[in-house]
């Protein structure tokens, strides 16, 4: 967190137990390491929520593009409308029958 190094300590030691003097000194030193671990534990908690609510984000997203994935029509179900018809083979007259008469063959007979 803060690059401090054991001869910065030292100074800060010395400075401090010449301005507060030995009988405050170790008061004011556990009211500092108490502030510190509250301010850390309060920076971890934040943290923990703010991961927590990331990783709650990606799994909603996740699960959103899996559910697209595999409901290709999920705004009309939703919206209550019914699917599309599928659309209709391209019709073909068939053959007429063979008994059937033709139009050519009106009015004449077959040998």
């Amino acid at each position: 967190m803060f690059d401090i190094g054991m001869g910065e300590l030292g100074l800060i030691a010395v400075v401090g137990l010449l301005v507060l003097g030995p009988e405050r000194l170790p008061r004011v030193a556990r009211t500092a390491g108490a502030l510190l671990r509250k301010a850390r534990n309060s920076w971890q908690s934040v943290r923990s929520d703010i991961e927590r609510e990331l990783a709650a984000e990606d799994i909603k997203r996740t699960m959103q593009q899996t559910a697209a994935q595999i409901d290709p029509m999920p705004d009309i179900r939703r919206m209550g409308q019914a699917p599309p018809a599928p659309a209709a083979p391209a019709s073909v007259d068939p053959a007429p029958p063979e008994s059937a008469p033709r139009d050519d063959d009106a009015g004449h007979e077959r040998h």
